[in-house]
């Protein structure tokens, strides 16, 4: 996930203004899109023509002549380990605007207010409602909307899906009931709706923004938004041998953590999983892979748009993707420097790549024996090769 960030901010989004719109769904929702992912996409793709044309608009420029583009994260995680599935997409702030020499040239918009939001939200339930009631998901009556009875498939997973949706016990002698939790803080009375809309359960947010030059502030909202669900700092266990999860922001009641049971946070873990061969993250518009203007706006310069890319294809995908070595790559994503010594702050390089886990289990045993017998030998003071011996050649 660390690696697909820095490479996202690497290659593909480009240096313009981007912000964060994080849209939410209401529990039935949450439930079909967990059993059926096809619908799910089809629900993505109605979102995004929706805020790529509010963009459009707020540049002052039309479909025809201007065009935008996102990457989504599908999250399928709460803060309380809960199947939650909602999106994280990242718009730039603005649209490109053709130009007569086939160029593209970036044209800010304004961000977007809440009374706007709110307008979007409500565009966004009109269009969702709307096109699951064509594909016979949804049912309405007079006074409210619900899933059809067979919008969800008969899978064993289903009860998994569902109580880990409303936070309840799916397994053991407590199936049912609530979520254990614990509050250690005061209830809060504060108001956090500033800046969100909300409509029939959805709940749009856009407030965070990266201008153009905050690579770095982007880059870690990318490794954010595509963090692993469960965070091992977080995790404990009781003395009664029950788990103990740390929610990363306290409920407004004061709930600061949440406890399982064994078996349940087993459940809890596999209701989690995603349908195998499903892709949870997407590009859209000008990001696209196969979008011709996605050389012209991406840093790799890479796509259809760009011809001597195109002709390079001849090339293998390893030669393609060799920008960096992996020792470059260590220190990017990680922050791990295997090229400099961190004793005298000299060059390093690499004499030997150990692959064999008996190999590696020798040397891990034999430095563990020399650090209990002797500790760790000092290291000497470094030198020049000794005279008559060629540079590089080392006894």
């Amino acid at each position: 996930m660390a690696e697909s960030a820095a490479l996202l901010v690497d290659e593909v989004l480009p240096e313009q203004p981007i912000r964060q719109w994080v849209l939410s769904f209401p529990f039935p929702l949450r439930f079909l899109f967990a059993s059926r992912p096809e619908i799910r996409g089809r629900v993505l793709g109605i979102v995004y023509r929706a805020i790529a044309t509010h963009l459009v608009k707020k540049a002052g420029c039309s479909q025809d002549t201007a065009r935008t583009g996102a990457v989504t994260f599908i999250q399928r995680f709460g803060s309380a380990l809960n199947l939650n599935i909602h999106f994280h997409m990242l718009f730039p702030d603005g649209v490109y605007v053709d130009c007569p020499n086939g160029a593209a040239r970036f044209r800010c918009a304004k961000a977007p207010t809440s009374a706007e939001l709110t307008q979007l939200a409500h565009t966004v339930a009109h269009r969702v409602g709307r096109f699951l009631e064509c594909q016979g998901l949804l049912e309405r009556d007079m006074e409210n909307s619900y899933l059809a009875s067979d919008a969800v498939d008969d899978d064993p997973m289903t009860p998994l899906l569902g109580h880990s949706i409303t936070y309840r016990i799916a397994a053991g002698p407590q199936a049912g009931r609530k979520v254990f939790t614990l509050q250690t803080l005061p209830a809060s009375d504060e108001l956090f709706d500033d800046g969100v809309g909300k409509v029939a359960g959805l709940s749009l947010h856009a407030g965070m923004a990266t201008r153009a030059d905050e690579r770095k502030k982007l880059e870690h909202l990318c490794r954010y938004i595509s963090r692993p669900a469960v965070s091992d700092k977080r995790l404990s266990l009781t003395s009664n041998g029950n788990i103990r999860y740390q929610l990363k922001t306290p409920y407004r009641d004061g709930t600061t953590h949440v406890i399982f049971e064994p078996l349940d946070f087993i459940a809890l873990l596999a209701a989690l999983v995603p349908k195998p061969r499903v892709n949870l993250t997407r590009f859209h518009g000008v990001f696209a892979p196969n979008s011709r203007h996605r050389a012209l706006v991406t840093p790799a310069k890479r796509g259809r748009g760009n011809k001597a890319w195109v002709a390079d294809e001849q090339t293998t995908a390893a030669e393609r993707r060799a920008s960096m070595s992996w020792a470059q790559r260590l220190k990017r994503v990680f922050n791990i420097d295997i090229e400099t010594c961190s004793e005298c702050g000299g060059a390093m390089k690499v004499i030997a790549c150990i692959e064999d886990p008996e190999v590696i289990k020798q040397i891990l045993d034999h430095l563990k024996h020399k650090a209990d017998t002797g500790g760790p030998r000092a290291l000497p003071e470094s030198r020049a090769p000794p005279v008559g011996l060629p540079h590089g050649l080392f006894y």
